[in-house]
């Protein structure tokens, strides 16, 4: 089975990052028998439009909420996992998938950002990332870690 992981802006996707997210989920689809997995962490904003897209795409969805609810969507979920807190919902996602997809708000790398934090968490255990920027483009990060 294919495991996507996604982490994404609060503030949600620009037009043009839905349409290549559609584009990059689709790429997964077909790809393997057993089906495919997208697990997000049911923030507000990229997490719930993006699950919205992969159940649309024939994902089953699986949901790893945070302890704290406050920004939470509730968006879709075939199953919902344990909550825990941000950082280590977001290294759980990463743990559990074979690719990250990611959609930040801003056209470079922040220090202090959930989602570049669960990129960079990627790279470090050996997680290819693909990175959807506010622009549409597209940052096909291989992994380098010692997974």
């Amino acid at each position: 089975m294919i495991r996507v992981g996604f982490t994404g802006t609060r503030v949600g996707l620009t037009f043009r990052q839905k349409v290549v997210l559609k584009g990059v989920l689709a790429e997964f689809v077909g790809k393997d028998p057993e089906g495919c997995e997208f697990h997000h962490g049911d923030c507000i904003g990229a997490d719930a439009e993006t699950a919205w897209l992969a159940k649309g795409a024939g994902y089953i969805v699986v949901v790893h909420p945070p302890t704290d609810e406050r920004l939470r969507a509730f968006a879709p979920g075939d199953l919902v996992l344990p909550a825990e807190p941000y950082l280590d919902r977001n290294r759980a996602i990463v743990d559990v998938c074979s690719t990250l997809i990611a959609a930040p708000k801003d056209p470079f790398e922040q220090g202090r950002s959930g989602t570049w934090m669960t990129v960079r968490y990627a790279k470090r255990v050996g997680r290819p990332a693909i990175v959807v920027f506010p622009s549409g483009g597209i940052d096909r990060r291989p992994h380098s870690g010692s997974a």
